[in-house]
């Protein structure tokens, strides 16, 4: 099928496409068994270094309670991050300038900072001007550092998303009489939405991703962090780092599945549900057009 973008290829390009395919292949291919060897030379697929893996104890003692703690730090700076981040966002497209400019230093500020820099900085600050106890302030700082700098960046992403409707939308809405706030919330937020959902998905992905920089530094006891432990008792750092990996991918996959199948929930039930009727229908069913409102019993318009 052809598009404004796209041509159907022709037999020419498709037998190119076949053919690049199949050197693509070919050539993954050779490295995942230059890989293979490579690992062998070095005795890493040695059923020793396998083996906890396919135990309780491995997974009970570390993968679990690491995954479980990188997903409550990735639901609680999800949970925090899109509110704030859809605020700032609708606070920049403010037409007051005492609303908009600080709305928009502050997203431009921590958007610009790395988030491992807010991770100690916030770890930091939780030492020298809170309670917390030294267990929990960890997650704080992780979710701290998370909030503040997905936050900013989804703020951009709700921003870009409400721009880029057609200014009809909002003409309309002022046409029957609505309000600044009452067009944002009821037509141009609802709207935006699936617009927005790929850049929103992608940046939750990064949200778990990120989890593993306060594993690093400040000791977050994540599922990167939980696998250098696991390596250290199992002297399988090789094998360690393929398996937290393959569950980062299988986590980030069952996440953007998600985030499709509720795009594509989102924009079938946007669509009309109304149902055209062709000539053959009319004569074949006449009372179809018949009872429609708005039409004679003729099929013509009243």
């Amino acid at each position: 099928m052809s598009s404004v973008l796209y041509d159907t290829p022709g037999p020419r390009a498709q037998r190119r496409n076949v053919l690049f395919s199949i050197l693509f292949f070919l050539l993954l291919a050779l490295v995942l068994w230059w890989v293979w060897l490579k690992m062998d030379d070095k005795n890493q697929l040695e059923w020793a270094l396998w083996d906890p893996f396919f135990t309780g104890e491995a997974w009970n003692t570390y993968l679990l309670p690491g995954l479980g703690n990188t997903m409550k730090a990735a639901a609680l700076a999800m949970v925090i991050a899109l509110p704030l981040g859809a605020l700032l966002g609708i606070l920049r497209l403010s037409d007051h300038r005492w609303v908009r400019v600080p709305a928009g230093a502050v997203v431009e500020f921590f958007r610009a900072i790395p988030v491992l820099l807010l991770m100690l900085f916030a770890n930091e600050l939780y030492v020298q001007a809170s309670d917390i106890s030294s267990e929990d302030r960890p997650l704080y700082a992780v979710v701290t550092g998370l909030v503040l700098y997905n936050a900013s960046v989804l703020a951009e992403v709700v921003r870009a998303g409400i721009l880029s409707l057609p200014k009809g939308q909002t003409e309309a809405a002022q046409a029957i009489g609505l309000r600044k706030g009452q067009t944002m919330t009821s037509i141009l937020l609802p709207q935006a939405v699936t617009a927005m959902l790929p850049a929103i998905v992608s940046q939750l992905v990064v949200i778990v991703k990120d989890t593993a920089l306060g594993g690093v530094l400040i000791g977050f006891p994540e599922l990167l962090n939980a696998r250098s432990t696991l390596a250290a008792n199992y002297a399988n750092v090789v094998p360690s780092f393929i398996v937290v990996a393959i569950i980062f991918i299988v986590v980030n996959f069952v996440l953007t599945s998600f985030a499709s199948w509720l795009e594509d929930r989102l924009r079938r039930s946007k669509r009309s549900t109304g149902t055209v009727l062709g000539g053959e229908d009319v004569e074949d069913n006449p009372a179809a057009i018949a009872g429609t409102p708005g039409t004679g019993a003729g099929g013509g318009t009243v």
